[in-house]
């Protein structure tokens, strides 16, 4: 008779542990772990300090600008030979540069003088005739020196050319300044009669 034996698989070779699978299987996955820790700036003894450099950015998008009153504004009336006085309405410098040096010029000018009828040269009472004062500030932000161009009556000049309205001669960052001119037509004795219109306008630098 002839017996056959049948040997069991794995008889004769070593065996690996469940643990030692384990292991090996953290092991292979060590270096993927230690790839997405954060880098550090650097290291610090103890007692001492550590520092971290932060950056951030402050926007100025606004800029420098200028408000002034939406037209027509009736400013009175008045006889030939006599005055007409009125108070423009707000006008406002708006600085959102937030520069180290924040300064500024606001200007006037009346370029084409106030018409009436058929804007004749005798329907016409020319910017040499009309004054501006731009009294006080009615009020002011930020910091610096804000001034008048013409801080009363008395300092009242023609809008012929361009005249200083008000300015910023000194300070830093974000400010503003509002003002109400004063308008003086100085009516010319000749002056024909009607509803006389022009335009002021102003400006900022």
């Amino acid at each position: 008779m002839t017996t056959v034996s049948a040997s069991r698989p794995g008889i004769g070779r070593p065996r690996l542990s469940r643990l030692a699978v384990v292991c090996a299987g953290v092991a292979s996955l060590t270096p993927a772990i230690v790839a997405v820790l954060p880098a550090r700036a650097g290291t610090c003894p103890v007692s001492t300090t550590c520092a971290t450099t932060v950056n951030f950015t402050v926007n100025a998008p606004n800029g420098l600008t200028i408000t002034v009153p939406n037209g027509p504004v009736a400013i009175g009336s008045g006889a030939p030979g006599g005055q007409i006085t009125g108070q423009l309405g707000a006008v406002t410098v708006s600085d959102q540069r937030a520069a180290l040096t924040a300064i500024w010029t606001a200007s006037v000018i009346a370029p084409g003088g106030f018409k009436t009828g058929g804007f004749s040269a005798a329907e016409t009472i020319p910017s040499s005739s009309v004054q501006y004062w731009s009294g006080a500030a009615t009020s002011t932000t930020g910091s610096g020196t804000f001034t008048p161009g013409q801080a009363n009556a008395g300092s009242a000049q023609s809008l012929d050319v361009s005249r200083t309205a008000f300015t910023k001669s000194s300070g830093s960052g974000s400010n503003s300044a509002t003002w109400n001119p004063t308008i003086v037509v100085n009516v010319p004795a000749g002056a024909v009669a009607g509803a006389y219109s022009g335009v002021v306008s102003h400006s900022v630098a």
